[in-house]
């Protein structure tokens, strides 16, 4: 298993990306153009290696990693398919047997993923009315059969929760679904986190916002709390998830709403995979939504992500209850002891004085059927990132065993060991020599006879030789 790959590209391409990705307002550190002396030797090595820090300094960033742009110039043959093109069919055929529906425009670029398009909607006889419509092709990790999964998507919009956003109209068919929900204005609580306008392009809402600032704590206790109520709620139906980010949740006045139930069932991977991923005790649907939630609630917290996890310590918070939270899901013993579950943090200080005021009974009836297939592939899931986990884990210990091998220490250490060996070595053959000196002049001694060797002919073998052989 690789841990690089080569790429082949023009400074031009590089200049080229860099500009694309000047709406992130990010400073990113693209090597200066030269025109003069650009072909010398010196020259061209220092721009490779400014080149590879600047591919460094991309693929380390979670949100730029995860964009369109990064992974068409990494990865040109595996991202060619034009995405747009094809929701946009899949769309107009959708219109021509429910021909209520309109598309008012295209939100582009609002959402990460590179296989979901989003439209703004209406519907006809209810001009001023706003819905988004959602497409979204169907991921690595689906593992409904087709009528399966047509029965579970449709069953979205029978779904009532307090703190799951309604869901119009949902269809599903053998290669992507499609999913409308009223348009809110306000956007999600990452909107609210990084004060960003919905329908920005994703880049430019939150990879470098101007001013960073958390959430008042009695915001983050009660999102906290309807979050982990709803979340809870889903565990004990067995409906999987495992998509839980700030932009899956949508803020309808003082009330967290989870976005996005059915990106499991279409098998989509999860905006924090590449995190959980290196864990191997974060296994089961229901431990990768608690990660999730760990980030969230940095996130609710800080004003932003974290630098990376595990998180060694955390910065001040509003209330030590918060770093108490934290630390139970990002830190070190966390990543080595597993995750809590939803019911645990509920009872934690943080939120298990939160006063729900919310009184809408929940409703979500699955099939017992389904209920059987979702457990299924929920299990499907989980062993596929397993066996993830454990490529991941024999691939860090066998880079791990390279790396020291190859460092100057480990070389120095063999050097030393070489040098004692060859002093040892050279000392026993003489210490040999000098003993075989003296027996031949203790048999010369005692008038006993020895035989005669020839410089050329070897000496025999003894036989504490051959038994060490």
């Amino acid at each position: 298993m690789e841990n690089s790959w080569q790429i082949v590209r023009r400074y031009s391409d590089f200049d080229l990306l860099n500009n694309s990705l000047q709406i992130s307002a990010l400073s990113l550190p693209l090597p200066p153009k030269k025109l003069i002396g650009n072909m010398e030797r010196e020259f061209i090595a220092e721009r490779q290696k400014g080149l590879q820090s600047y591919l460094d300094v991309i693929t380390t960033n979670h949100i730029l990693s995860n964009c369109e742009l990064v992974k068409k110039f990494l990865d040109p043959n595996n991202y060619s398919v034009n995405y747009t093109e094809i929701a946009l069919q899949h769309v107009s055929m959708f219109f021509r047997s429910e021909p209520k529906w309109e598309v008012v425009e295209p939100l582009k670029d609002i959402g990460w993923r590179i296989r979901k398009k989003y439209f703004l909607m209406k519907i006809k006889n209810q001009p001023k009315e706003r819905l988004m419509l959602n497409w979204a092709d169907l991921g690595p990790d689906k593992f409904l059969s087709d009528k399966e999964l047509q029965c579970a998507v449709k069953l979205l919009s029978a779904c009532s929760h307090p703190y799951i956003y309604k869901v119009t109209f949902a269809t599903a068919n053998e290669s992507s679904a499609l999913v409308i929900r009223p348009f809110n204005e306000k956007g999600t609580l990452k909107d609210l986190i990084y004060k960003a306008k919905p329908k920005e392009p994703f880049l430019k809402k939150y990879c470098n916002p101007k001013k960073i600032q958390g959430l008042e704590l009695q915001q983050i206790k009660t999102f906290g709390r309807q979050i982990l109520e709803v979340l809870k709620f889903l565990h004990e139906k067995g409906f999987p998830y495992g998509h839980l980010h700030s932009a899956n949740v949508m803020l309808d006045g003082d009330t967290c709403k989870l976005l996005d139930l059915e990106n499991a069932l279409l098998g989509l991977p999860s905006f924090y995979r590449s995190y959980f991923s290196q864990f191997r005790k974060i296994n089961t649907l229901e431990s990768i939504d608690v990660h999730c939630f760990g980030h969230l609630l940095y996130e609710m917290t800080y004003g932003r992500p974290p630098d990376s996890i595990p998180v060694d310590s955390f910065p001040p918070a509003p209330s030590l209850s918060v770093v108490s939270v934290l630390e139970s899901i990002l830190s070190c013993d966390a990543m080595k002891n597993g995750m809590p579950t939803a019911s645990r943090l509920l009872q934690m200080p943080l939120f298990s004085d939160v006063l729900l005021t919310n009184s809408e009974k929940p409703q979500f009836k699955i099939p017992t059927k389904l209920r059987e297939a979702l457990k299924i592939a929920k299990e499907c899931i989980e062993k596929r990132l397993t066996e993830e986990q454990k490529l991941i884990h024999q691939h860090r210990r066998l880079t791990r065993a390279q790396s020291h091998h190859g460092s100057e220490e480990e070389k120095k250490r063999r050097k030393i060991l070489a040098r004692k060996k060859s002093k040892r070595s050279t000392f026993e053959s003489g210490e040999e020599h000098s003993a075989k000196y003296s027996n031949s002049n203790n048999s010369a001694g005692s008038g006993a006879s020895s035989p005669l060797t020839s410089p050329s002919s070897p000496t025999p073998p003894s036989t504490a030789e051959h038994a060490s052989f």
